[in-house]
């Protein structure tokens, strides 16, 4: 039970710092609304939950066993990193608020992109996972430290998009929609060339 409330309590510090991840449930929410904000959010949660899991059950020995293996992993996270943050920074103004049907899956495999393929979040999990895990744990407290990391980091997203939206925040946000974008863009960048850095 202790490594399962150590595990829970490092995810929710993890989700409620200001990184890339909150930058696309933002805007997924200005874009869509709530329900692709949300979906946005469970797809990250699913994304986060999946990379916890593969950490629990493996992660950790690759990177010891297999360095080269992970180190490619690192690089393509890297260059799927400066791809999408190139996206954002030439996005369209013209364009961001066209009428247009707001798009549920669009939101999620945003969300789950940006997990899945950040390698920051590999690095993050882990590093936290290596400091908490405990020889001999259960298959049942395996799953149950992947679940928890699943479950604390879409149910802070799905909060993110829900206080936002039908809001006048969101109007504010709309009006700075390019700002954000290229802050977007800059904050990917960033996590890309500290991955690179400590490569």
């Amino acid at each position: 039970m202790d490594v399962i409330l150590a595990a829970g309590t490092v995810f929710l510090l993890g989700a409620v710092s200001p990184g890339p991840s909150l930058m696309v449930v933002l805007r997924n929410t200005l874009l869509g609304g709530r329900k692709q904000g949300v979906m946005c959010a469970l797809g990250h949660g699913l994304g986060f939950g999946i990379y916890a899991g593969t950490a629990v059950f493996g992660l950790i020995v690759l990177l010891e066993e297999a360095p080269q293996v992970f180190l490619t992993l690192q690089l393509i996270g890297v260059g799927l990193l400066a791809w999408y943050g190139w996206q954002m920074w030439h996005v369209d103004e013209g364009v961001l608020f066209e009428e247009h049907a707001p798009s549920a899956r669009q939101g999620f495999a945003e969300g789950f992109a940006i997990a899945f393929f950040n390698p920051k979040i590999a690095l993050f999990l882990v590093a936290v996972l290596a400091s908490v895990l405990e020889e001999g744990m259960s298959l049942a407290s395996k799953l149950a430290v992947g679940g928890l990391g699943m479950a604390i980091d879409a149910a802070w997203y799905v909060i993110v998009a829900t206080l936002l939206s039908g809001t006048a925040r969101i109007d504010v946000l709309k009006r700075n929609a390019l700002l954000l974008h290229r802050i977007t863009a800059a904050v990917l960048w960033g996590f890309g060339l500290s991955v690179l850095w400590g490569l």
